[in-house]
């Protein structure tokens, strides 16, 4: 059941405007399931918002240079299996017409749901085949600004997955629900990881298109660090697929996502020819050639 569309006002922070694609700043994929989950607990407090299932991302949402907030719609809806949906959309007006762009939707559980997280193995991989360092990451495969430079140090590549550290950096919480679900730049590091993992395997640059399921169950904290690993589960011509966690050094679950989707949007963003072939990329002897031949070929779901 459709019940209507709120007018709503996002406010936008200095520090969105390091998130850009080409000349373009368009709010991060993380700050819409944020604005959601907020707009959630206030229309249906009852809702989990820890739980987010059948995520997708549409349009970007451009954000004026000068802007300070950013006009909006909230779609709520209510599925057939009792679960609560939001959509944020803008309304476009041309001379003749005016259009409704979508630009997420989420899933919130309809009431509380009760989340087990047992620890993983924090170790990084013991025979990584390619080593990026976070500099080179972020002047040459994912070109976000400062603000959004959450990879932190090398992060580790496998053939079919990542590893690297990851640094919330150290800026006030703006909704009020992030007492439950924490900062959203460690999730969008996480992400940065997938797309360079991606990169060797498709000739364009991927970018987040939804998820089935994230859940959170810690929030992670501004200032603080963790650690991501990212794996590969499956591989077409236009999407990959993926697992992230997000975990400490002891190995205690933050936050995972399932079925990550990412696939070519069109953006503006240079895909680099050899990733491997410049400074701050390294390989380790044959693993190089490894790489190379994986791209084209097929991954079976769940392997590693």
């Amino acid at each position: 059941m459709n019940t209507g569309r709120l007018p709503c006002r996002l406010r936008i922070e200095p520090w969105l405007k390091d998130h850009f694609v080409g000349e373009k700043i368009v709010l991060p994929a993380v700050e819409t399931m944020l604005f959601l989950a907020g707009q959630c607990a206030a229309l249906r407090p009852e809702a989990d918002i820890r739980v987010m299932e059948d995520v997708r991302f549409g349009k970007f949402l451009e954000i004026p240079p000068s802007a300070a907030e950013v006009p909006a719609l909230v779609e709520e809806s209510s599925s057939g299996d009792g679960r609560i949906r939001l959509k944020i959309l803008s309304h476009i007006q041309f001379k003749a017409m005016a259009r409704i762009k979508e630009h997420g939707d989420v899933c919130f559980p309809a009431g509380r749901v009760s989340l087990t997280s047992p620890d993983v193995d924090p170790a990084r991989p013991r025979h990584p085949v390619a080593e990026v360092e976070a500099k080179h990451l972020y002047r040459h495969l994912v070109p976000f600004g400062p603000c959004y430079h959450t990879l932190q140090n090398t992060l580790y590549l496998t053939p079919r997955g990542a590893w690297g550290k990851l640094r919330a950096p150290n800026l006030p919480f703006t909704y009020p629900v992030q007492r439950q679900l924490g900062s959203p730049f460690p999730l969008d590091g996480a992400m940065h990881a997938a797309c360079v993992l991606g990169q060797r395997l498709v000739d364009f640059v991927p970018f987040p298109v939804g998820f089935a399921r994230r859940i959170i169950n810690r929030p992670t904290r501004p200032g603080h660090s963790y650690l991501t690993r990212v794996t590969l589960t499956a591989e077409a011509r236009d999407e990959l697929i993926f697992d992230l966690e997000i975990f400490n050094h002891r190995g205690q679950i933050y936050e995972t996502v399932k079925g990550l989707r990412m696939r070519d949007v069109g953006a503006p963003v240079k895909k680099e020819g050899n990733i491997y072939g410049t400074v701050g990329a390294r390989t380790t002897g044959t693993h190089l050639h490894h790489l190379q031949s994986d791209r084209g070929r097929s991954v079976q779901s769940g392997q590693e």
